[in-house]
């Protein structure tokens, strides 16, 4: 009998429409690309975006993101740094549809702002996405006969109006702040690098600002709505995907202002205190905290539902909110009913000195996080009003116990160089651990008391370009998916190595709380279905975790050379990780880590 060979050839048909399109925009200005200009059904194909032929991946403010499934390419302000070429590509069975657009900007003025006298103005600048910031920009601005006098934001942001403020200090947004601004203020300014390169123009024009409205809350007092459908199915997972989205929008912007160094947040602790504020929230500030933490507008069930989950979580996570106020204010009393029963906090007066109210608030602390947190204020200044706080508690078993034995290897990190470190080890240890393609990551599943899962993803090596490779893939949606495909993969006996760690890390949450379009808060917010008398403005934010890797297990809280023969495969995270510790009941990530300096 002869063999028969088939031979299948693929034939692959490619689409370049067109030429390039050329652009030119004006800087401050939303540009929106079609990767189409007519109307057909592509939904099963893969559409992909480049710029400059990178992937479009970034979530840096002013970077391009993709909509509806990718047909369209959204940037929104343009800046300098989007100048460049965007090319657009469809594969579809045995076909490929490409477009490409060459974007120019016209800097000769960037930005022009309109601001009202004595509000706050922001002007933005920007470094490229790409680029490494080892120093802050420098502001001018033009002073006539061709002189430019150069500002000082970091000087004056210790002084105690911080009227001229730069928001991110070494990050890529280099926006600074004019609180107060006056008609002196009007004018051209210059934001460059330290090399001298224009990143940015702002025209700012002041107009007469209208005379003060004494503060009224009238029509912004009523209680929070009812949940109307307290056993709704859809209520949980939204408020899952919700704080799965927040989590990682909060990753993305620690990851930028910390390139290289450990990092450990509890975005539930961090969701929970701002949902809690959103109980007192109204109007513009009620919205602006919804889109932060990313629930809709009309998703009226969120406390109820942040309750369910506090609940659901108790068996292994402690978590407890309180509010301490000044005595001489009179809280809401339906804000304090909602607060009892949705967050089980009863606000509690302050007391009469600086002293005592730190030590009431740290012995606060200390308690709802088991002693890892003792100590998290300093202290209280006399002018404090108001302080909303949310501790969270942690601690599992590991579900295989690791060997006692004391032993050290080498932890190679991000710069090549070599630390002996305690670690954990089992030679047989079952556990689920794949490659996620999608996130360039080898992943590992390791599965904990109280029905808790810790994730490990491993780089593909230890340098910078592969740890922020995966970062930037970790989009929430892709998070999901491998948490997915973890939960569906069959566990083997692998062998498993981990630097036995304990980070105690304290975010700049100011910063966070900036990030997320909430400055607001610091100047002026609505919040009246708290306190309506007066105007509350927030003075300070504070979050600090805690997480240790031992021999028992994970413990975390927050307020965030030898060789062997191996017969089995290995899992060694002796080099830079990401690490997920993952609530599968709740189906929430509790604690999100990065691990640089073990």
């Amino acid at each position: 009998m002869k063999l028969q060979a088939v031979l299948c050839l693929v034939l692959q048909l490619t689409f370049e429409l067109s030429s390039c399109v050329n652009l030119q925009v004006v800087p401050g200005s939303t540009l929106v690309l079609p990767c189409l200009t007519f109307q057909t059904d592509y939904s099963a194909a893969t559409i992909t975006w480049q710029f400059n032929g990178e992937d479009v991946s970034a979530q840096t403010p002013g970077s391009p993101r993709v909509k509806q499934d990718g047909m369209f390419l959204s940037i929104s302000p343009v800046t300098v740094v989007n100048q460049g070429k965007y090319s657009c590509l469809i594969k579809e069975d045995n076909m490929e549809i490409k477009r490409s657009f060459a974007v120019t900007v016209d800097d000769s003025i960037s930005f022009t702002i309109t601001v009202v006298e004595g509000y706050t103005a922001h002007l933005p600048c920007y470094f490229p996405p790409s680029s490494q910031v080892e120093a802050n920009a420098l502001w001018f601005k033009e002073g006539g006969l061709n002189k430019r006098i150069q500002l000082n934001p970091e000087d004056d942001s210790t002084a105690d109006n911080k009227r001229l403020e730069l928001l991110y200090p070494l990050d890529h947004d280099q926006t600074i702040i004019i609180r107060n601004i006056g008609m002196e203020d009007a004018g051209l300014y210059y934001c460059q690098s330290a090399e001298g390169d224009i990143l940015s123009k702002v025209h700012v024009l002041v107009e007469v600002g209208p005379t003060d409205e004494p503060h009224s809350c009238s029509g912004f007092d009523m209680p929070w709505e009812p949940c109307q459908d307290e056993n709704s199915r859809t209520g949980g997972p939204m408020l899952q995907e919700s704080i799965t989205e927040f989590s990682m929008k909060l990753y993305s912007y620690l990851r930028e202002s910390q390139p290289s160094s450990n990092l450990l947040f509890s975005p539930i602790s961090i969701s929970g205190l701002l949902s809690h504020l959103l109980l007192g929230a109204r109007g513009e500030t009620r919205r602006a905290i919804e889109r932060a933490v990313c629930v809709p507008h009309d998703f009226h069930c969120v406390h109820h539902q942040m309750k369910k989950l506090r609940d659901n979580l108790s068996g292994s996570l402690q978590m407890a909110s309180q509010i301490y106020y000044n005595p001489q204010m009179n809280l809401s009393e339906s804000f304090t009913n909602q607060s009892i029963r949705y967050y089980e906090a009863k606000p509690t007066m302050l007391l009469e000195t600086s002293e005592e109210n730190t030590e009431m608030i740290n012995s606060w602390v200390a308690n709802k996080t088991n002693n890892k947190i003792q100590h998290l204020v300093d202290s209280v200044p006399p002018s404090t009003q108001l302080m909303l706080l949310n501790a969270v508690s942690f601690s599992g078993q590991w579900k295989v116990k690791y060997e006692m034995k004391p032993r050290k290897e080498l932890f190679t990190k991000l710069n090549g160089d070599l630390v002996r470190v305690p670690i954990l080890y089992h030679p047989k240890y079952s556990a689920a651990m794949t490659y996620i393609v999608e996130l360039k990551a080898q992943v590992a599943r390791l599965a904990l008391s109280g029905d808790s899962s810790l994730y490990i993803l491993l780089p593909r090596s230890n340098t910078v370009t592969d740890l922020q490779q995966v970062e930037k893939l970790m989009t929430d949606t892709a998070v999901r998916q491998m948490i997915e495909q973890m939960k569906t993969t069959t566990p083997e006996l692998i062998e498993v190595t981990l630097p036995q760690i304990m980070l105690d890390i304290q975010p700049d949450m100011n910063m966070l709380i900036k990030k997320l379009g909430l400055s607001s808060l610091f100047e002026g917010p609505n919040v009246c279905g708290l306190y309506s008398k007066d105007r509350l403005v927030l003075d300070d934010a504070k979050h600090r975790a805690f997480l240790a890797l031992t021999e028992q297990g994970v413990e975390a809280g927050a307020i965030t050379t030898m060789s062997f023969s191996r017969s089995f495969p290995s899992f060694s995270a002796l080099r830079p990780f990401i690490m997920l510790l993952w609530s599968d009941q709740a189906n929430v990530p509790l604690f999100i880590g990065r691990v640089t300096e073990p």
